[in-house]
């Protein structure tokens, strides 16, 4: 699980819940069940118009796997395994032992196809380059596709706070009229804050989480392309450590020699948090 998404979240509610405290103790004041079924209802029925049911079971996924199960990639941890990879691939370590080894899916994928022989140096760059830019496409894809279902919540705020209008003004006429429209009022108005609520503190955070995530993703791999078109050569690892070094801010920048003569080891220094 990422605690840092999750962490983001209950910071996110404990605000909101505390902020709706201080405005007033009675937290009921701000429960409305026919507000809460118009906004969350509404905005169900549109994401079922606009993705179709079986695609909001994919965003669903998405969420967990991406988000709450993910993790936050450091690129130097590929740096350090790319570099203990190529002195032991150069030492004549057999590429089954290296796969073994990797726990990154796409340093995996990258060391297999060094391994099935199939292709040439060049082709192998060339797929794994097209993959790179087709999986950060499908990322950008469900991203945009959270930005959009941010929409619907305001919408159907607004929807909801001029249906209760429409009830208020037709009751004006009636007896006691005058002591209605504050109580009325703030119902019409609590389907907007649930709209403005879901929209800022689920579907557009989570866009963006995406995004950044794909983001992270895309350069974490082109890291290992590079990484690789130095392996198939079987490039010097200090020269192969000096070039994804590049990749690194100055401060993330690795030190070759305790890298090698570690043996790998002070891998566990560097993991992906």
């Amino acid at each position: 699980m990422n605690i840092y998404v999750v962490s983001g979240f209950l910071i996110a509610i404990l605000i909101f819940v505390s902020g709706l405290f201080l405005a007033s103790p009675n937290l009921l004041l701000f429960v409305d069940y026919p507000s809460m079924f118009i906004v969350v209802g509404g905005t169900f029925a549109a994401s079922a118009i606009t993705f179709q049911l079986n695609r909001i079971k994919v965003l669903i996924f998405i969420f967990v796997s991406r988000m709450l199960k993910g993790v936050k990639f450091k690129p130097e941890a590929s740096v350090h395994e790319l570099i203990v990879i190529a002195d032991k691939y150069r030492k004549g370590v057999p590429l089954t032992t290296l796969i073994e080894e990797s726990k990154d899916f796409f340093i995996i994928e990258s060391l297999e196809l060094i391994k099935d022989g199939m292709l040439s140096d060049e082709d192998i760059i060339e797929v794994l380059e097209l993959r790179n830019q087709k999986l950060a496409t499908m990322n950008n894809m469900d991203a945009g596709k959270m930005k959009t279902l941010g929409k619907f919540p305001p919408a159907f705020g607004m929807i909801g706070t001029t249906i209760g209008m429409i009830v208020l003004l037709a009751n004006l006429g009636g007896e006691d009229a005058m002591k209605m429209i504050g109580p009325a009022m703030g119902v019409c108005l609590i389907t907007t804050l649930y709209g403005a609520v879901i929209a800022n503190l689920v579907f557009i955070p989570i866009s963006e989480n995406l995004i950044e995530s794909t983001k992270d993703v895309f350069h974490k791999n082109e890291i290992i392309i590079e990484g690789i078109r130095l392996i198939c050569s079987k490039t010097n690892p200090i020269v192969v450590s000096e070039r994804l070094n590049s990749y690194l801010r100055p401060g993330s920048r690795l030190d070759w020699k305790e890298i090698i003569t570690s043996g790998g080891e002070s891998a566990r220094k560097v993991k992906v948090a």
